[in-house]
């Protein structure tokens, strides 16, 4: 039985990580790495709000009162699903790892007592310094292929159907559900939490549209 499941294993392994490089895959635990670095020092510690599919179902859990447990998976499943029929297998393959990977980093910072100030007291700088480590971070798991959660596959979805740049899709799910979210929280948190989506969104952008070996240059001139 135990050799059975070790073949049944061993075989969805190399089928997931078949044709990903160990370069992309550095590449994409990196980028986990530093997008909940961020979002478990700043975000979580000074109650920036999200859009997106957190937002949403903030939002859900607020005026329907429906368990968060329940909510998550179900916007999940949903945009993953749209990502499948628009992007393709290749990339569910990638963004299985990548949001694997987010997940074991959440609990894996969660060992650690916090490593940066606490920036509650200057909201400017927490939306900015949080974007940053959100846009960095995914923006290098994107740039592989794959997303580290629903908003991204919904947000490379509309991208991919509409043609438009990827931070104006990121910004227009993300504005949308702030949008909404005024109706139970005061304008100023929204205020920040659209400082700190806007600045995540354009460097995600940046960051995908970078052209390959543009930073070893750099480097060199230096």
């Amino acid at each position: 039985m135990f050799l059975k499941f070790k073949k049944i294993f061993t075989a969805l392994t190399h089928r997931l990580l078949d044709g990903l490089t160990w370069k992309k895959f550095f590449f994409i635990v990196l980028g986990a790495a530093v997008c909940s670095f961020g979002i478990h020092n700043i975000h979580q510690r000074t109650a920036i709000t999200e859009g997106g599919v957190i937002g949403m179902m903030l939002l859900i859990d607020r005026w329907l009162d429906l368990p968060p447990a329940f909510i998550t998976p179900v916007l999940d499943i949903t945009c993953y699903a749209l990502a499948f029929k628009y992007l393709g297998g290749r990339f569910i393959k990638i963004s299985i790892i990548s949001t694997l990977s987010v997940s074991l980093f959440y609990d894996f910072w969660e060992m650690f007592p916090p490593m940066l100030p606490d920036l509650s007291d200057y909201p400017l700088i927490a939306a900015l310094a949080g974007g940053m480590f959100v846009g960095a971070g995914v923006g290098l798991i994107v740039r592989q292929g794959g997303s580290s959660g629903g908003d991204d596959a919904l947000a490379l979805t509309i991208s991919h159907i509409s043609h438009w740049r990827l931070s104006r899709a990121y910004l227009f799910t993300d504005l949308t559900v702030l949008a909404l979210s005024l109706s139970y929280i005061p304008l100023p948190r929204i205020f920040f939490s659209v400082i700190t989506v806007t600045v995540s969104s354009l460097l995600i952008d940046r960051i995908q549209n970078m052209k390959p070996g543009r930073l070893y240059v750099r480097c060199e001139e230096n």
